[in-house]
């Protein structure tokens, strides 16, 4: 099995750097001593939904397929997609709300 390159490597660091630094902030946010309301929840889980689609990112762009099957790809590069934009809507949201 040869080793995964370029475009494969690229989305998987990208994801792997999103989610890295995305977590990192989420916790530190967390420990936060006031109450949550109604809009703190809608962005924690729209966050957290964000993170689960780039933390399956490296898996399925990496995950063994047939020699001209690109879908296992595909789906990896819709879920960084979905991913980082639900990350950026839970931070406008979190601006706005």
């Amino acid at each position: 099995m040869q080793s995964p390159t370029g475009s494969v490597v690229a989305l998987s660091s990208a994801a792997s750097t999103m989610f890295s630094i995305g977590i990192f902030l989420g916790y530190w946010g967390l420990h936060e001593p006031s109450v949550w309301r109604v809009g703190d929840r809608v962005v924690a889980g729209l966050a957290l939904a964000g993170f689960a689609c780039l933390g399956s990112v490296p898996w399925l762009a990496t995950s063994p397929a047939k020699p001209n099957d690109e879908s296992r790809f595909l789906m990896a590069r819709r879920a960084f997609l979905c991913g980082a934009a639900a990350v950026w809507v839970a931070i406008a949201l979190s601006l706005v709300l």
